[in-house]
């Protein structure tokens, strides 16, 4: 029953309507309940035994979490002796066991059917079902079993073990702490003159998610928010100077990358921090937005003159924006000869007609490439997919807002503790603003079937099953006001 409560595809109705109901009719009862009827049978956040039990980290919670350090920090890289083992994928299979055991041993559905999964299943069931008319069926298929089978399976992972505010606030420092690390061994290398593209555009030290500079400018820009809250939130103090000093050398990163793509991206990400930050800390929210006007003028001409080349071919030394024009339209001269199959699931640079000019090349436009390798099909779920994950993190967001009685005092929140609360805005406000910062880069880079989309979308998704399942615990307590 809870199940069905917490995760059917209503559940995104249900948080509003469950607040709105606390807004009006619950204000008398919450005045007169007694602290025995909350969810914990004490204060407001306080669960029973029984719920706080299904909120602790379970062996689910910590397969996924040693993958995604695996996955960020790749030891594996820097110690070829571990590559044999598969630890990636052992972390994950352990994980996913477990995960189905506990829900079976609960009566549940094998995965959580949160409402972002259809789509999901939908964009993967077209890779598959599109391979068979790919110019080369077997690379299809092989980008669907090596890459984005693990990423949903993955992406159900995390939308199971991340269940409480404390887990997700830990998997978030991960992230941190991830990206920290490799922020940091940018700064080194792009100090000591190595690791360079071209001499002057810092690559990843660690390679995978982020081996050139435009994957690196691009994760350091989707996962920026997280550091930048973890660093204006009230809290501990060597937490925040911490995530502060996170939070400055992804900004470096992302310059010393010299993306354009990143340069644009960050600044949607960051005006949104900037935002919402005025909302959390309006003093400190202020002395960040006179940074950002002060700093540009302090920025190397040659980084200025590699922006300006988005507008000015004249400044492109490279030749890269033109080429990046051809591949549009090539991209899209490929849709129209296969509308509806596509070409296969990453097969756009295989596919060399011979009108081509651009040979061997990805799309660097997720549009044009989930439309040239996945057809029309494809394109329209992953659209659902963006979609979904937007109105979703709306949701929760408005779930979280601050709401006061007629005479302005503000209302208790039924399912958090005012700490929870608080972080979980933030939190929410952080995913909004990493996946505005990922479709800005979306546009300049072939990244539709990478890791970092579909953790963003998780980590909202997850706040979002926080939330309802929460608020109807609240609902469900004696004395509450659920009908």
């Amino acid at each position: 029953m809870s199940e069905r409560l917490t995760f059917n595809h209503g559940a995104s109705a249900l948080v509003p309507r469950l607040v709105g109901r606390h807004e009006r009719g619950g204000r008398a009862d919450r005045r007169r309940r007694s602290p025995d009827s909350w969810p914990g049978g004490g204060v407001p956040g306080e669960l029973s035994p029984a719920r706080a039990r299904s909120e602790r980290p379970d062996l689910a919670y910590w397969g996924v979490f040693a993958f995604t350090a695996l996955l960020f920090f790749r030891p594996q890289d820097t110690l070829p002796l571990l590559e044999p083992f598969h630890l990636p994928e052992i972390a994950a299979l352990t994980g996913l066991v477990a995960m189905a055991v506990r829900r079976a041993s609960r009566g549940l559905p094998p995965v959580p059917a949160a409402s972002e999964l259809a789509p999901l299943a939908a964009f993967a069931g077209v890779m598959v079902a599109t391979a068979p008319f790919s110019i080369w069926p077997s690379g299809a298929l092989s980008t669907f079993t090596e890459l984005f089978l693990k990423v949903v399976l993955v992406f159900v992972l995390l939308t199971h073990s991340l269940s409480s505010p404390q887990l997700l606030r830990r998997f978030t420092w991960l992230i941190v702490v991830a990206m920290g690390y490799i922020a940091a061994r940018g700064w080194i290398d792009y100090a000591s003159g190595t690791n360079l593209l071209q001499g002057e555009r810092l690559q990843g030290a660690v390679p995978g998610l982020m081996g050139n500079p435009n994957d690196l400018a691009m994760n350091m820009v989707t996962f920026l928010p997280f550091a930048a809250f973890g660093a204006l939130l009230p809290g501990k103090t060597l937490a925040r100077l911490f995530a502060a000093g996170v939070t400055f050398l992804m900004l470096g990163t992302i310059l010393f990358a010299k993306s354009r793509a990143g340069f644009l991206a960050l600044a949607v990400t960051g005006a949104l921090i900037i935002l919402q930050a005025g909302r959390l800390r309006p003093g400190l929210a202020t002395a960040i937005l006179v940074g950002a006007l002060v700093a540009p003028p302090l920025m190397p001409q040659s980084f200025w003159t590699r922006v300006s080349s988005i507008v000015n071919a004249e400044d492109d030394e490279t030749g890269s924006r033109g080429a990046r024009l051809v591949l549009f339209q090539e991209g899209w001269d490929a849709f129209l000869s296969h509308p509806f199959t596509g070409v296969g699931a990453g097969q756009f640079q295989n596919y060399n007609p011979p009108e081509r000019q651009e040979l061997w090349r990805e799309t660097h436009n997720v549009p044009l490439q989930v439309l040239s390798e996945l057809g029309l099909f494809g394109a329209a779920a992953f659209t659902w997919l963006l979609v979904r994950a937007g109105l979703t993190l709306f949701q929760t967001w408005n779930a979280l807002r601050p709401r006061r009685r007629h005479g302005g005092a503000a209302l208790a929140d039924p399912g958090f503790a005012p700490h929870e609360t608080r972080w979980m805005r933030a939190h929410i406000a952080a995913c909004v603003a990493g996946f505005a910062g990922w479709l800005v880069s979306a546009q300049f880079g072939s990244i539709g079937y990478h890791w970092t989309l579909y953790y963003v979308v998780a980590l909202g998704v997850a706040a979002h099953q926080i939330v309802t399942r929460r608020v109807a615990w609240a609902e469900s307590a004696p004395g509450g006001s659920a009908a």
